[in-house]
């Protein structure tokens, strides 16, 4: 890997925003400006790359929005980007400021952008994993997912209160469009009866057969944590299958949808987004280039972007095993 030197850095969020983004915008200008490097705010991601919509950041901008879920910097998905020409207009604007490096913020498809426009025009471009879903590999959490998780867990808490006073079924469906990982967090955590994911084939027969033999030993309160992308097409559908086949079952579905993103980052969401910030800076002065910075094992970790996007966070059979043996 070629050590190029960096002298102006762009920091951008992309995609989907996620409790932390913050912290992490706060701890790159920070850390750049600390080596004496000038640190521009690139607003809604590739799209204000190629809107030329780019900002010179001080110390100041980055003031007092640590504790602040969202991104200041906005973010926004780019089809123009996922062109030649779109990617050049992008290259043109970074040049005209001199900004020889980028750090991006955000999920697998920023990823695959970041690389693609590395390749295409020698800019060494860092990745810190922003998504709620913690559905890259290469790293423990990914930022917000900590906070997206706690947020699911508050819902359901409240939920169960219901639960128990009318004795219902509640089908709850949490975000993960590709991974249930929120949806296995928060089903152990709120001691759901079943949970699930995109990751595992969804036995109806063996809930029903689940919940009828619960029902006759007058177990009336279940809940059930079902992740959006899970194959069965979601708690709505869930839903329709329990109600057929347990007429007597009051059923309740509710879906948590957007409330999971947003909100006060937790303290480990701050924490490893400051750390992973830092480091982002620290690797673009090193010649280090087209990694995302994770965590694992609470040690620094660098995986080559491509096999961050490709290989994913997997959820081992044993979690479900735990999950059956725990509902029981």
């Amino acid at each position: 890997m070629s050590h190029k030197k960096v002298t102006k850095i762009g920091v951008l969020t992309s995609g989907g925003d996620s409790p932390g983004m913050n912290a992490a915008i706060r701890a790159v200008v920070r850390t750049g400006i600390y080596h004496g490097l000038e640190v521009y705010g690139i607003m809604r991601g590739y799209a204000g790359m190629l809107e030329d919509d780019i900002v010179l950041m001080d110390t100041r901008s980055v003031a007092n929005i640590i504790q602040r879920g969202g991104t200041i910097l906005k973010t926004a998905r780019c089809k123009e980007f996922m062109t030649p020409e779109g990617r050049q207009k992008g290259y043109d604007n970074l040049k005209k400021r001199g900004i020889d490096g980028l750090v991006v913020i955000g999920g697998d498809g920023s990823f695959r952008g970041a690389q693609i426009f590395s390749h295409e025009f020698d800019i060494p471009c860092i990745g810190l994993p922003g998504t709620i879903d913690k559905d890259i590999a290469g790293t423990d959490f990914t930022i917000g997912f900590d906070t997206a998780v706690n947020t699911a867990i508050r819902a359901i808490d409240k939920i169960r209160d219901t639960m128990e006073a009318h004795d219902r079924l509640f089908i709850v469906e949490v975000m993960g469009r590709d991974a249930g990982y929120i949806a296995l967090y928060s089903g152990i955590g709120t001691g759901a009866e079943n949970i699930l994911i995109p990751e595992t084939k969804t036995d109806m027969n063996e809930i029903i057969a689940s919940l009828s033999e619960k029902e006759k030993r007058r177990k009336l309160v279940n809940l059930i944590v079902v992740a959006e992308g899970e194959e069965f097409g979601g708690a709505q559908e869930v839903s329709k299958v329990v109600k057929e086949a347990l007429p007597k079952a009051d059923v309740r579905v509710c879906i948590l949808g957007h409330i999971q993103r947003g909100g006060a980052p937790t303290c480990q969401d701050r924490l490893i987004a400051s750390h992973m910030g830092y480091y982002a800076v620290e690797s673009l002065l090193v010649g280090r280039s087209n990694v995302m910075v994770g965590v694992i094992n609470n040690k620094i970790h660098y995986t080559p972007f491509d096999k961050a996007v490709k290989e994913k966070q997997r959820i081992g059979q044993e979690w479900m095993r735990i999950v059956k043996i725990l509902a029981s």
